[in-house]
């Protein structure tokens, strides 16, 4: 299934990567960036894998096990979009 990012989505990768690199050095950022690239490609193989957010109707989370975040992304037609990657330890999305 074809993968879009959100603007927003784009605005928390370039976040994420920028905050990383900062304070854990280029390694951790990569390795970060690494695993989120393969969270997404198994979200595009399973797609209906996710949890869905009762409180979002048609918003799907996954959290990333080895790291503090948390992925958001909704099924359109033949499309996945990611709409947010969030810290994990950051208030709810909204109810989430």
């Amino acid at each position: 299934m074809k993968v879009e990012y959100a603007p927003r989505a784009i605005a928390d990768l370039r976040k994420i990567g920028e905050q990383s690199r900062r304070a854990f050095g280029e390694a951790v950022a990569v390795a970060l960036e690494t695993y989120i690239r393969a969270t997404v490609a198994r979200i595009a193989v399973i797609p209906d894998g996710a949890q869905q957010l009762p409180q979002r109707p048609g918003v799907r989370v996954v959290p990333l096990v080895r790291y503090p975040f948390k992925i958001f992304y909704t099924l359109i037609a033949d499309r996945i979009i990611i709409l947010h990657i969030r810290h994990a330890a950051r208030r709810p999305w909204r109810a989430e």
